[in-house]
């Protein structure tokens, strides 16, 4: 029986009734309730037991605020702890358990701690388990640890699956409350690209809490009919379920979808959670406000709930908290709560106003109602054990006992701005409103409705389209035209706040039992700052991040020390706002998907060329083609480069590294980050650039090209893509924080492909020639330009050159990166071209003396690698100053050179050790090694490339290659890296 259900409002679906179980009891709600809303529906008003001393505990609020009501959801490995009932969406077979009791929620063995409150004030693990030192490791901390902690994992493997992704947009709207929801819509008709998220599963906010508030309109119509516009809108995008949990650099929030639950069904592959990464330009906090509790001794007690979450209840959920209500309030709108219950038809025994007067209309509605009212009142004590029993309230005529079973506390509003702090921002103290007000505001990021501490649904509605307005500003569009709705009040006055002078055990965090004691003693002991009476007491940690509970506490900290709440100040709000699943941090990436084989755009045009694959990191990619009659993988290689060389060859490089950087300042940073010099390349132009580490060691290499004045793409080595990415948001935040400048990886966005050979003109002449010249004025050496091929579609092409032949790279989205190849291949048919792998690809770039990892091994210097005469002398940039230390400019230190055997029939391998001829093959005699070997068709030999002590002046040496794991001792020939075409004619075309 769902006893205290008094409704069925359109919020619910009365004809999708649910079943579920608390603590092994078998309860019903209806879909659309919260579980919170289900336990009270049922009666269920003892939830839970406290931290510290294990007092019962009932629901306090009804959104994600909630303290109390942290349960354990699920069974065996599914089983989750700390979920918020308030915000958890029930569904069919949902298993709830109560958390912190042994061995049941009425009678919790730990109750005792309540009793032996005295000896665990704050700080008291600071002063206790100090003696006998030895009785820590094997006595105290096992204690500390048992009794640590809120829930329990399953402690066995996550079976859920997690899934991450990005998000961009113009405008980022957080809430959806009628705030939330009428910058969305302006924003959405002025064209802007707008996602919506909401953590509620239900969108609306306050407006689904209240009886209708418009004078002209019906909430609910009105609500509906703009959710119905904003879904059909094809620019917007409406997550609901979805916290917005931090503020990070750039214009980038971190947010958690959490899908519709069934831990029920252990055969669901769809993800539980994903975190999406929004890239928003703008973005609009109207996240709302938090109503505050009031401060009072035994103000814990299951029964005792805000009056804004009793509120929520009744109208969204159908539902009473309880039999009998008393209002004790500090603020016109606690009246309220007792006028909708009193028109839902519950008792409410009477009305507490801590001010000495109010408003005459309120008052005369009470009358009206046949509610009394206490003015300069304030409840000062309470009875019960489980639940609520009666209270004592003390007013201008004296003090009062009275019997009911809820009370609701009604204390002014806290903005909900921890998004407005996660930048290092304080909020300032506005003592016209009582209340923390978001002071400076990170860029790109305006505060409207609640959040900006407006009062009333006019103000709050005007204030979002004045942010809104403000963005559209900035982006050059035009405010639509809107019809707003009218409220019934034009204004609601602003709350005063109200501390009880004449409290004893009052509980200012419900969470962590941090009482008014306790912030007394935490004064006494000198933890004054509020830093050090957070950490000394524990108030506003955990998962409530003190969201009913810093206001309370930083006023008790103020009347001791005789300040002002604005001279004590507060602390900064750190993400994440509410707490995030480590699985979906982790997204898939874990087990076997940890490191996930990656596989190209065009990867089953290669399966269908019959490709010999190989990992190259995590990446398949092609190693070689081979033919009918070839028996011998070098055969294919061979045959590869050869035709290559002779005619045209296609080779998918798309795993190379691909980061746009763009920004006012983007040119002078590339030109930092890179040694050589960047900032004279022109638009339309590409350049090799080496990247140092800040050691002076080369970091990676890649081709820079300029496609605008303030549009670059970057390519990194395959291994290198994401530590360059890394290093280059290293470089901006710690280096040059202040500079126009954003990297966006675009490595899967698009995929490359290189064209080689001396006929590769004429194919890219037969696919692209009707849409730009690529003739040798139009695409020159070290030419780059974008070419639209349908308003839809753009591909980059670049003139640049890994094989030594001319040849040409092209960039296409990855969706078209098959029709690609296809057309490619068609149009070589006519000019003999061949598909060719890495093999043949390493063996073109070795013909050629081009280093790539073998060579860039994190321990050579530019110098090392022939690469010197590149090195800017004329700027500053990474890695300049270390650079130049002795040890890295030392002529004896290794350096490239080629290298073939004497006799061309002879072998030898990569990492063999070159040791002068007669000398002993010993450590000591080392002078170097070999990096890379492959055989060259041209050559017809073995070549390689390797470092060797004073390297560019000893060609034409012969030494031994001598290599241990083979067996094998070699004589080879010290010559030229470059084995290949060294004038660069066929390069140049």
């Amino acid at each position: 029986m769902t006893s205290h259900r008094i409704a069925h409002p359109h919020t619910l679906d009365a004809d999708r009734p649910l079943s579920f179980q608390f603590d092994g009891t078998s309860y019903q709600g209806f879909s659309g309730d919260s579980l919170a809303s289900a336990l009270l529906a049922n009666g269920v008003r003892l939830i839970g037991r406290s931290f510290k001393y294990h007092r019962p505990r009932g629901f306090l609020a009804a959104g994600p605020e909630e303290p109390n009501g942290l349960m354990q959801l699920g069974t065996g490995a599914f089983q989750t702890p700390n979920i918020k009932a308030t915000v958890q969406p029930l569904y069919d077979g949902l298993i709830a358990q109560s958390q912190n009791r042994w061995p049941s929620l009425a009678f919790d063995v730990m109750g005792i701690n309540d009793m032996a409150a005295g000896l665990l004030a704050a700080g008291f693990y600071y002063k206790t388990f100090m003696w006998p030192a030895s009785f820590w490791e094997k006595i105290y901390e096992p204690l500390i640890r048992r009794a640590a902690g809120l829930g329990k994992a399953s402690g066995a493997p996550d079976p859920d699956t997690y899934a991450q992704g990005y998000l961009f947009c113009d405008c980022l709207v957080i809430g959806a409350g009628p705030a939330g929801l009428i910058s969305a819509l302006a924003s959405a008709r002025a064209g802007l690209r707008v996602i919506v998220c909401e953590q509620d599963f239900a969108l609306g906010g306050r407006l689904l809490s209240e009886r209708n508030p418009f004078a002209d309109h019906s909430a609910q119509d009105w609500l509906a009919a703009v959710i119905a516009e904003l879904s059909a809108l094809p620019n917007v995008q409406i997550f609901s379920n979805t916290m917005v949990f931090g503020h990070y650099d750039g214009g980038t929030f971190g947010a958690i979808e959490s899908k519709p639950a069934s831990h029920a069904d252990t055969t669901s592959t769809h993800p539980r959670q994903i975190l999406w990464r929004i890239v928003a330009r703008h973005a609009v906090l109207a996240s709302g406000a938090i109503e505050r509790p009031q401060v009072f001794s035994g103000n814990d007690r299951p029964g005792i709930m805000l009056g804004s979450a009793i509120r929520t209840y009744l109208h969204r959920y159908g539902v009473a908290c309880g039999r009998t209500t008393m209002v004790a309030t500090s603020q016109d709108e606690g009246w309220q709560t007792a006028f909708d219950l009193h028109h839902a038809g519950q008792p409410v025994v009477g009305i507490a106003e801590s001010r000495p007067d109010c408003a005459d209309t309120l008052k005369a509605q009470a009358r009206q109602a046949g509610i009394p009212v206490f003015l300069n009142a304030r409840i000062t004590e309470t009875t019960g054990h489980l639940s609520l029993n009666s209270f004592t309230v003390t007013h201008a005529q004296g003090r009062t006992l009275l019997q009911c079973d809820t009370i609701a506390m009604s204390n002014g509003w806290t903005p909900t701005i921890h998004l407005t702090c996660h930048h290092g921002n304080k909020p300032r103290w506005d003592a016209t409103r009582s209340m923390f007000l978001a002071d400076r505001l990170p860029q790109g990021l305006c505060v409207a409705g609640a959040a900006a501490g407006e009062t009333g649904h006019d103000a709050t509605l005007r204030s979002a389209l004045t942010q809104t307005q403000t963005i559209l500003d900035a982006m050059g569009k035009s405010m639509p035209a809107l019809t707003l709705p009218r409220s019934i009040a034009d204004t609601v006055p602003s709350a005063s706040f109200f501390m009880n002078a004449e409290i004893r055990k009052a509980f200012v965090d419900f969470q962590h039992d941090v009482t008014s004691q306790d912030v007394a003693l935490a004064y006494r002991e000198g933890y004054r700052s509020v830093e050090h009476l957070k950490r000394y007491t524990t108030l506003g940690m955990g998962t409530d991040q003190g969201k009913t509970s810093n206001t309370a506490g930083l006023a008790l900290m103020a009347s001791l020390c005789g300040l002002e709440i604005a001279d004590v100040g507060t602390t900064v709000f750190r993400p994440p706002y509410e707490p995030v699943a480590i699985g979906a941090l982790a997204g898939p990436h874990h087990g076997p998907h940890y490191r996930t084989t990656r596989l190209g755009a065009a990867h089953q045009e290669w399966v269908a060329a019959d490709a010999v694959f190989v990992e190259a990191g995590q990446w398949l990619r092609p190693q070689y083609f081979p033919q009918a009659g070839e028996t011998h993988w070098r055969q294919s290689v061979d045959r590869e480069v050869l035709q290559t060389r002779r005619a045209v060859g296609l080779c998918d490089v798309s795993t190379l590294g691909k980061i746009e950087v763009t920004g006012r300042d983007a040119l002078a940073f590339l030109d930092f980050v890179y040694c050589n010099p960047i900032a004279s390349l022109s638009v339309g132009k590409c350049r090799y650039g080496l990247m140092l580490r800040e050691d002076g060691f080369v970091y990676d290499d890649g081709t820079i090209a300029r496609l605008a004045d303030t549009h670059f793409v970057i390519t990194t080595t395959t291994a290198q893509a994401g530590a360059v990415m890394n290093h280059l948001d290293y470089c901006h935040q710690m280096h040059k924080p202040n500079w126009d400048v954003r990297m966006t990886s675009v490595s899967e966005r698009f995929s490359q492909f290189a064209l080689a050979g001396p006929q590769a003109r004429d194919v890219l002449a037969a696919v692209f020639g009707a849409y730009t010249d690529v003739t040798d004025a139009g695409l020159p050496y070290l030419g780059c330009v974008e070419v639209p091929l349908s308003p839809h579609l753009t591909v980059r092409l670049f003139r640049l050159s890994f094989s030594g032949e001319r040849a040409y790279e092209i960039a296409i989205p990855s969706p078209y990166a098959r029709s690609l190849v296809r057309a490619l291949r068609e149009a070589g048919r006519a000019y003999g071209l061949v598909l060719y792998g890495t093999e043949a690809l390493g063996v073109m770039r070795i013909e050629k003396g081009h280093v790539a990892g073998n060579e860039l091994n994190g321990m050579t210097t530019a110098r090392d690698l022939g690469l010197g005469r590149m090195v800017s002398r004329k700027k500053d940039f990474i890695g300049r100053v270390l650079a130049q230390r002795p040890a890295l400019i030392d002529p004896d230190r290794p350096q490239l050179v080629g290298v073939q055997a004497v006799d061309p029939h002879a072998s030898f391998g990569a990492g063999a050790h070159f040791i002068a001829q007669g000398a002993p093959h010993h450590i000591e005699h080392d002078e170097g090694y070999i990096t890379s070997v492959a055989y060259s068709p041209h050559a017809q030999r073995l070549i390689g490339l390797g470092l060797i002590k004073n390297g560019p002046q000893r060609h034409g040496d012969i030494v031994v290659a001598y290599d241990q794991m083979r067996g094998q001792h070699t004589l080879v020939e010290l010559v030229d890296p470059c084995f290949y075409d060294r004038e660069g004619v066929r390069l140049h075309g």
